[in-house]
Formats: C-alpha cells, structure tokens, sequence
C-alpha cells in the first residue's frame, strides 16, 4: 500500500551532487561584507558532514567576477590614458605631471564614499575610471596653457598667468560633470545603489581635482623649472 510523507518537491542536482539553494535579500548593505559575515559565522558555529559544501553565488559571484575583470581593465585604461598623454603633450615629464592629476581625483573620491557610509563597488571602480579622465582632461588644458609663454616674463610669472587663464574652463568643465551626475546622487528609486556611488565619486572627486589641480600643477611645473636651472647651473 502507498505511504505519504513529506519531502522535499524538487531536488536539484549540480555537477553530480544535491543542492539546496537559500535565497536572501540584501538592504542597507553591500554584499561583500554581508558574504564575509556569513562565512565567520558559518565557521564558527557551523561544522559540515563529510560531503557538503557551502557556496555563494548570485550577486556574490557576479561580484568576485567583475573584480577579476576589473582588475585588467584598469591598469589598462591607466596605461592607455598616460600614452594618449604623452602623444597629446610630446614630453614624458609633461604627461606625468598631468598624471598626477589622478591621485589628486582619487583623495576625493574616497572621502566621497566614507562621508556617504557607501562601500568600495563595481560601479564606485567605474566611476573612478571616469573621474580619472576628467581630471586628465582639466589637468592638459592647464599644461597647454604654460606652453603658451612670455619670453619676456620670467617662468614663474608665465606659469601663473597660463594657469588664472584657465580657471574658467577647469571650472566650467568640473560644474558641468558635477551637475549632470547630481540627479543619480538624490535617487532613492530601483537602481539607486548602483547610480549613487558611482556618481559620489565623480562629483566628490571633481571637487578635489579641481581645486588641488589649480595649484598643485602649477607648482610642479614651478618646481621643475627651478630643478632644471640648479642642475644646468
């Protein structure tokens, strides 16, 4: 005679052995430190038979592979951004100064995140990416305007005239970034984790390349060109 008891509806198999698939939503927290917590408690209070396994997958794994493919693609553009720049310039030194433009980005940036409590993410890296060429972007139209001199004035006085000429553009092109990005920080809808912390560290980065790439630049070319001097001297 049949019997009746409960059971499992489905049993799914992966790779020749069962799974159990547990389904969990995240709020408030990234997914990073909330898999970390998971696994200090799984270690601690959880002891596996022989045979078992724990996993994560879902936006976990789309996560750890975005990170592998990141971790290519930015050196790459790095590289990539530094050889337009040295084409665009025709001197190493010049390109490197405009370079540091992107460490200058990249202190606003971070404060950006921790001042929002938002977490290092895919989408914070891609704006990085972003701000990165914007900052290169201000920091050549600086560089170009020290080329454009005074033979008459002296170099420190020509480097401060090419760089108060260019306060309008830098400007204008950091408050235009900044404004479009402004409506991705204020959205609270479907979609808004990703939006706001690559949009953070555009406008927090753009601030502080802005104004350190104002005087900082300038100071390197200052600098250089003194070096230069005592070692011809």
């Amino acid at each position: 005679d049949p019997n009746y008891e409960s059971g499992e509806i489905l049993i799914s198999r992966e790779r020749g052995q069962r799974r159990i698939a547990v389904n969990i939503n995240i709020r408030n927290r990234d997914v990073a430190s909330v898999v970390a917590d998971l696994e200090e408690a799984i270690s601690q209070n959880i002891v596996l038979p022989p045979g078992y396994s724990i996993e994560f997958g879902g936006d976990f794994e789309n996560l750890e592979r975005a990170k592998k493919r990141l971790a290519i693609a930015l050196p790459i553009a790095l590289g990539l951004i530094f050889i337009l720049l040295w084409q665009a310039v025709g001197k190493i030194s010049d390109a490197m100064s405009i370079f540091f433009t992107i460490p200058l980005a990249s202190i606003g940036g971070v404060l950006g995140l921790e001042f929002a409590g938002l977490p290092f993410s895919i989408s914070a890296a891609i704006g990085f990416i972003a701000l990165f060429g914007i900052a290169v972007l201000n920091g050549l139209v600086m560089v170009n305007s020290f080329h454009a001199k005074d033979a008459s004035l002296p170099t420190i006085l020509n480097i401060f005239r090419g760089s108060s000429s260019r306060v309008r553009p830098v400007l204008m092109t950091a408050a235009v970034a900044s404004m479009g990005f402004l409506p991705m920080i204020l959205a609270s809808g479907a979609g808004a984790e990703v939006q706001r912390p690559l949009a953070i560290v555009v406008v927090s980065g753009l601030i502080t390349s802005t104004l350190l790439t104002l005087v900082v630049v300038p100071s390197i070319f200052v600098l250089r060109r003194k070096w230069r001097k005592n070692a011809n001297a």
